[in-house]
């Protein structure tokens, strides 16, 4: 039973990516810049970033970067599996706002990322 006046609200996922939905703060980190320069030329899979940016957790590395600022949707796409089963995997991407958001950000550091 919990008692009454100890609880202590969680902001949930959603309120905490509005607390800096305005502007994306930036980064250094190696992976979250190879993540970024794959989602600015293209989608791509889980699987994809993982490879690109050098991690085994691209769902978290993401959720570096929404709490950084961006959204970075996720889209489920139908497709097959290796053993010819229907699955919905995944695919990340960049809105227009993320865009301009990475672009105001490289502007900033002088229109490179690191």
């Amino acid at each position: 039973m919990k008692t009454p006046g100890t609880h202590t609200a969680v902001p949930s996922a959603v309120e905490q990516r509005h607390s800096t939905a305005g502007r994306f703060q930036g980064t250094d980190n190696p992976r979250h810049l190879r993540a970024l320069a794959l989602l600015l030329q293209r989608p791509a899979k889980r699987e994809e970033l993982d490879a690109r940016a050098g991690c085994s957790n691209a769902p978290e590395l993401v959720a570096e970067l929404r709490r950084r600022g961006l959204d970075v949707p996720c889209e489920r796409v139908s497709a097959i599996d290796r053993d010819g089963h229907p699955c919905r995997p995944g695919v990340y991407h960049l809105t227009g706002a993320d865009r301009r958001k990475v672009s105001r950000w490289m502007h900033l550091r002088g229109g490179r990322y690191a």
